[in-house]
């Protein structure tokens, strides 16, 4: 699944790269949305973004950790937690997709010139789930300075209110957020036992 929804999303953002009509159908404008009932946009945001550093390090992220997710759905399926691994895959990525913009939605619902486009919200889902299940696990912050994940989630969610309170960098940090919060919930919300497995990757 991750590599087939990296496939679908450097195919539709090269398309809307060069096509402006594709790329205003896609984006996420929640005037749009309310004013004429768009609603898949808080999907289709998701496969566009605003430039090719944008969608590289989207997908970068995606896919360092979109397998490793795949295979702890695939280990859940095994023992009977969950359904299809690959359905769990697409409600915890597509659902971030549309989660993370609700709050956008409500913040922005009366600004007509309000766009967001990219699949970081759906991405940050991605990460947190991991993290969920490896929180001691080294990520690398910057790419140089190694913290344990849960370290880095922490600082993350910090970073992202106070950046999305201060404004004014054109980056949708409501979608980061709200994305990483649904990615480390997700795994409570298909089997509450696993915030027991959580507490025990931590030594509680």
């Amino acid at each position: 699944m991750t590599y087939i929804i990296i496939a679908i999303t450097a195919i539709v953002s090269f398309a809307a790269f060069g096509n402006s009509i594709l790329f205003q159908r896609l984006l996420l404008n929640p005037y749009i949305v309310f004013k004429r009932n768009e609603w898949y946009r808080l999907i289709s945001h998701a496969f566009v973004h605003a430039n090719f550093l944008h969608l590289f390090v989207n997908m970068i992220v995606l896919l360092s950790f979109g397998r490793y997710v795949e295979s702890i759905l695939k280990q859940l399926q095994s023992i009977g937690s969950i359904g299809m691994h690959q359905v769990h895959f697409l409600i915890l990525y597509l659902g971030a997709a549309i989660v993370s913009s609700l709050t956008t939605l409500r913040k922005h619902k009366n600004d007509p010139y309000y766009q967001s486009v990219g699949a970081s919200g759906a991405v940050s889902a991605i990460v947190f789930f991991s993290i969920f299940f490896s929180p001691l696990e080294k990520l690398y912050l910057m790419a140089i300075i190694p913290i344990p994940g849960i370290v880095f989630a922490i600082a993350y969610l910090f970073y992202s209110n106070y950046m999305s309170r201060k404004g004014g960098d054109n980056i949708n940090h409501d979608a980061h957020f709200v994305g990483a919060v649904f990615g480390f919930i997700y795994p409570i919300l298909i089997d509450p036992k696993l915030f027991f497995f959580f507490l025990k990757q931590l030594g509680l």
